[in-house]
């Protein structure tokens, strides 16, 4: 047996190094084995039988960049999978492009389940206020599903550019002070703080925003799970608040309803008058259009909706996500994507390697839809005279912003951006060009995806959804 001793747990050099001379010396995966620390006798525990001429090699780059998400897994066989899969591209060129193959899967599985670690470590961070020897210092103690912290730090460095921060977990340290980001040792919970003066406060935020009506507490646990909750400052009120859903539930239907908003009418009046349907109005910021969208008459749906929702993301960006139409909580909120379609958009984008702070998200439609049923409110498909109507502005964004690449979520969305009825099916994952040097991309509504109900088959839509981001991504 042939054993290499790496540095650390995430020592991907060091395993790179060992798997390259393992591979190039002929040893077979059933000889090669890897350990973790100190130990052994160098880099080997047996001298390397001599190499046999073998020319230096390569490997496809999908291999190399899915290495380095397993490497973060806490499965202890991750070394080996992948040293199984580096010996098999050797005899196996196109091994990567087959997701069906048991190595390959299990891999992509690995990769999957550390880029949802590292979206639940950028959601469920909860930093607390303390005093050192310099000054004020946020600091947050975390345990990840797996070994994410030196991949998601630089997330919160972009986030809290200007605070001194400390991310403290059973595997590591992260610290942003005067500009630099620096990692340490392992941390222990006692070494966090258990609390801070605002932590009252952001409690009773959070109990006010909790609608008992809109409760789905397996979704709820789906979307927050259990494991996390000992962290989370919130999470101590949620069983008070799920057992008392049904009685706040009664009094907020019994309860009449407030009497409209007499300042937002004369604002929208005044709106209508300035700059809706002013001749030649042509909106010269996002600011300025989403101020007329609240008093667009366009088409009839603004009449049931709270409020338009506009697109938000920087004004330049290169690539811009198209949807059908605001959902009941964006209708609520004024912003797009913050559903349970919008997390789900949120995690495709995340293992596509796209950033959504550096995308443009907006709708097809900018008013909700729907019909009341009991206490929800349904969505309804936007017609063709609505999309039209609504294309107007969607135009507007579009030459605001001037997106080299736009990807349409679902039909309604296409029919928006390109004044034609698709056949998603059809026509997605190609490069439409739309004739201003941009191109379109054509895929699934990630609601779509929610109302699959066979899991594996939802899996498989779930990849080619990411499969269509990723190729967003390359035609950048």
């Amino acid at each position: 047996m042939q054993v290499a001793v790496l540095g650390g747990e995430t020592d991907f050099d060091g395993w790179r190094k060992a798997a390259r001379a393992f591979r190039l010396a002929g040893v077979t995966p059933e000889r090669a084995a890897f350990r973790v620390g100190a130990g052994g006798d160098g880099l080997f525990d047996e001298s390397l039988p001599a190499v046999t001429g073998e020319a230096p090699f390569s490997v496809p780059k999908a291999f190399v960049d899915l290495a380095q998400e397993v490497i973060l897994h806490r499965a202890g066989d991750r070394f080996d999978l992948l040293y199984r899969l580096l010996w098999r591209l050797g005899t196996e060129p196109d091994l990567m492009k087959v997701s069906t193959d048991v190595d390959v899967a299990a891999a992509l599985e690995r990769a999957k389940n550390v880029s949802r670690a590292s979206h639940k470590m950028k959601a469920f961070v909860r930093f607390r206020q303390v005093e050192d020897e310099t000054g004020e210092r946020c600091v947050a103690w975390f345990e990840p599903a797996h070994r994410v912290l030196e991949r998601t730090a630089p997330f919160f460095m972009r986030r809290f550019t200007s605070m001194r921060w400390s991310i403290l977990t059973p595997d590591g340290s992260a610290s942003w002070e005067d500009g630099a980001l620096a990692f340490g040792p392992p941390a222990t919970r006692d070494m966090a703080p258990s609390e801070d003066e605002i932590e009252e406060f952001w409690k009773t935020y959070y109990a006010s925003t909790f609608n008992p009506a809109r409760l789905k507490t397996r979704t709820m646990q789906g979307e927050m799970p259990r494991r996390y909750w000992k962290n989370l400052p919130e999470a101590a009120l949620i069983p008070e608040l799920v057992a008392r859903s049904s009685v706040r539930t009664e009094a907020m239907v019994a309860a009449p309803a407030p009497e409209p908003n007499a300042r937002l009418a004369r604002t929208l009046s005044r709106l209508n008058r300035d700059h809706a349907f002013e001749e030649g109005f042509v909106p010269s910021t996002l600011d300025e259009l989403d101020q007329a969208v609240q008093a667009c008459r366009r088409c009839p749906l603004w009449r049931d909706a709270t409020q338009g929702v506009c697109g938000e993301g920087p004004r330049k960006a290169k690539l811009m996500i198209v949807g059908e139409q605001p959902g009941d909580q964006e209708d609520l909120a004024g912003h797009p994507f913050v559903g349970p379609a919008g997390r789900v958009l949120d995690a495709a984008l995340e293992e596509a390697r796209i950033d959504r702070e550096d995308v443009f998200v907006t709708n097809a439609v900018k008013h909700f839809k729907h019909e009341p049923r009991g206490k929800r409110r349904l969505h309804k498909t936007p017609n063709t005279a609505e999309v039209s109507a609504c294309r107007w502005w969607l135009n507007a964004e579009r030459r605001l912003v001037r997106p080299r690449v736009i990807v349409t979520l679902g039909a309604t969305a296409a029919l928006g951006v390109l004044g034609r009825k698709v056949a998603v099916t059809k026509e997605r994952g190609r490069g439409i060009d739309l004739g201003d040097g941009a191109k379109a991309l054509l895929t699934v509504h990630p609601s779509y995806l929610l109302r699959i109900p066979d899991a594996a088959a939802r899996a498989g839509e779930r990849d080619r959804f990411v499969a269509d981001l990723t190729q967003a991504r390359a035609l950048l």
